[in-house]
């Protein structure tokens, strides 16, 4: 993988790229997360396909810009990304947050698209208590109270009998938010509590689709899940039976393959 700064636009962006493969899959990281969360997960992809990854604007050490990052604004951002990349299509693999700024891509950019990638994540709209919890976030962090957010949520994602197993990654998963701006952690905040929901673009997009679930997830409960696939009957799915939100280092193996049978 190849590490550099680029200019997305306006944008200083981080960028990994193994620049290799005939078909390109470009992974976007989670909340409170940054490309440093999928190093291990590239190494299951980047001898069959071209891996990109990059700190999402207000993450990791790319570039905060005002108040709300957008789940537009981030799509513009990774098409002047592929832009600069000279990369023409992709599969994008949206983890969590990462989907909510592929869905804004799809609607955007549809015929930049082989394929969009739901993995943990959801088309489906804030509801009234996920936006209070996240305005309670913000009010945290701008308090100087971030470190609160490390208690409950690197642990949090991964499936309770799990937990043990991955202590490694949680401690990876705190420091990143340790080093995480605050400002962009508002900006990101801000951006996910006005997102719209996607379920009617993604049903009429034309744009191949694929579900990755944890059936074990905490954040996108199984019934939950369920309800979504069975609204999504265009939308290929594969389940990780032993997963929470983090499936892609709970069962990589399983993850990859999944991803790799999508991208063809």
């Amino acid at each position: 993988m190849v590490e550099k700064f680029i200019m997305a636009g306006e944008t200083a962006l981080h960028v990994c790229d193994s620049q290799q493969g005939e078909r390109c899959v470009v992974l976007l990281h989670g909340y409170l997360e940054s490309l440093l969360v999928w190093e291990d997960f590239v190494s299951l992809l980047y001898k069959k396909v071209r891996v990109v990854t990059l700190d999402l604007p207000g993450h990791g050490i790319s570039q905060v810009v005002g108040e709300c990052h957008s789940m537009e604004f981030l799509a513009d951002t990774v098409k002047a990304m592929l832009d600069s990349l000279g990369i023409e299509r992709c599969t994008l693999v949206g983890h969590s947050m990462g989907g909510y700024v592929a869905l804004a891509f799809c609607e955007k950019y549809p015929e930049r698209l082989d394929g969009v990638v739901l993995l943990s994540s959801t088309p489906n709209a804030d509801s009234p208590e996920k936006r209070t919890n996240r305005e309670r976030e913000i009010a945290l962090v701008k308090a100087g109270k971030k470190e609160l957010l490390t208690h409950t949520a690197p642990q949090a994602g991964f499936a309770a009998d799990n937990r043990a197993r991955m202590r490694d990654y949680i401690d990876d998963l705190t420091e990143m938010i340790h080093l995480t701006e605050d400002e962009g952690i508002v900006a990101l905040l801000n951006g996910m509590i006005g997102r719209k929901d996607q379920n009617e673009m993604l049903r009429s997009s034309s744009v191949p689709q694929l579900f990755i679930l944890g059936r074990k997830d905490e954040y996108i409960t199984l019934p939950v899940a369920e309800a979504m696939v069975e609204a999504h009957p265009q939308a290929k799915v594969a389940w990780l039976a032993n997963s929470g939100h983090m499936g892609f280092l709970e069962e990589p193996q399983a993850c990859a393959e999944a991803l790799l049978e999508f991208v063809g």
